[in-house]
């Protein structure tokens, strides 16, 4: 059965994650997203762990992408380039504001020549404002969006989330407003220009600090493992490893106090509710700690689940790619890649019972589909 986004070209003039990601979401999906590379190719094919001499990294968020190689200064690229463009869905590009003006291939230009063109757009700041013409990277925007001054302990420095959150939250949004669009197309029969960024994403990702800031116009403070709006709920060394227990929902902390033995701190009044409770999260937290030590984690699971009591240890990656819930639901792929051989993916999300997405095809070599696009043109 035909994939949602069968039948939708996609234009992937994008490098690094935050637009290769978007592309990605729209190949998962059934679009044939043909990635466009200059001769040199993509930075992040530089990018280790290198498997077979190709990179990993680019490998996993390229894939179901055909690649192709333009020069866009050079005339006879330039020319293949727009016999795409004028027949493809979507364009995506992740260069500086201006930049693809500067190449001749801005909006203004694309909307002349394909009416029915979606072009993404996805920049360190937005296309406007007094930051626009900046570079920003996932670190900095981490930095710039609030996001790190509550990340980490309480008394420590800020600290940097290892997901690149920001580059991955931006390539979200984009997808979201590209399909957006071409839901608009429908009805006036032609593509518009959808663009966001990595601080926009970011900051809009900061839903609890945001609330919290406009309520009282105070700093969210960092509360280290704990929760804004919500306690129990954070992560607990048991006698053999560590456990997450969210327990803050009345029903659930009143069995967690009766699981612990100590029914009676369900109606202390320190406790009793949740918003007690999470002002109190410290004292709530060390008397379930002194609890949680004394069995492992296997054992917890076991009692807390039996209590229906929302639980999870803290799991490593070798152990996530392993565990039986993520392999029923199909997160880990296999393809075949023209130079790494069999190679294994992330898999699919987003689950569709009529028009399922998949992993079709692994990420290309450069310039792997050079000829099969410039003689079928597409």
């Amino acid at each position: 059965m035909a994939a949602a986004l069968d039948g939708l070209l996609v234009l992937d003039l994008t490098t690094h994650l935050s637009g290769p990601f978007c592309g990605m979401q729209l190949a998962d999906q059934g679009a044939d997203v043909i990635k466009i590379e200059s001769p040199q190719g993509d930075s992040m094919r530089g990018a280790p762990p290198f498997v077979e001499g190709e990179s990993a990294p680019f490998m996993l968020w390229n894939r179901n992408k055909r690649g192709i190689r333009l020069d866009l200064k050079d005339k006879a690229d330039l020319a293949t380039f727009w016999e795409l463009a004028e027949r493809a869905d979507v364009l995506l590009e992740n260069f500086r504001p201006g930049v693809i003006k500067r190449l001749g291939i801005g909006w203004e230009e694309l909307h002349k020549r394909n009416k029915r063109l979606v072009l993404g757009s996805i920049s360190g700041f937005g296309q406007t404002g007094p930051y626009a013409s900046r570079g920003g990277f996932d670190l900095i925007i981490q930095a710039m969006s609030g996001l790190m001054s509550v990340t980490g302990p309480k008394d420590g420095p800020p600290y940097r989330i290892p997901l690149a959150i920001s580059d991955v939250g931006a390539g979200l949004y984009l997808t979201i407003g590209v399909l957006s669009a071409l839901q608009a197309r429908q009805k006036t029969g032609e593509g518009q220009w959808v663009e966001t960024s990595l601080l926009e994403a970011t900051v809009s990702l900061g839903v609890y600090e945001a609330a919290s800031y406009f309520a009282n116009g105070q700093r969210p403070e960092k509360l280290g493992q704990g929760h804004r709006g919500s306690a129990p709920y954070q992560v607990f060394q048991t006698k053999d490893g560590w456990l997450t227990i969210g327990g803050a929902q009345q029903n659930f902390f009143v069995k967690l106090c009766a699981l612990i033995g100590k029914p009676e701190l369900a109606t202390d009044p320190r406790f009793k509710a949740n918003a007690l409770r999470v002002k109190n999260n410290a004292a709530i937290v060390a008397i379930l700690q002194e609890a949680v030590i004394q069995r492992t984690s296997a054992e917890w699971m076991t009692a807390l689940e039996a209590e229906g009591i929302p639980a999870g240890p803290v799991m490593y990656h070798d152990e996530v790619f392993t565990d039986p819930q993520v392999l029923a639901r199909g997160m880990v792929a296999e393809v075949e890649h023209a130079k790494a051989g069999r190679q294994k993916t992330l898999g699919v999300p987003i689950k569709m019972s009529a028009t399922p997405g998949g992993v079709r095809r692994a990420a290309p070599a450069l310039g792997q589909h050079d000829d099969e696009i410039k003689k079928r043109k597409a």
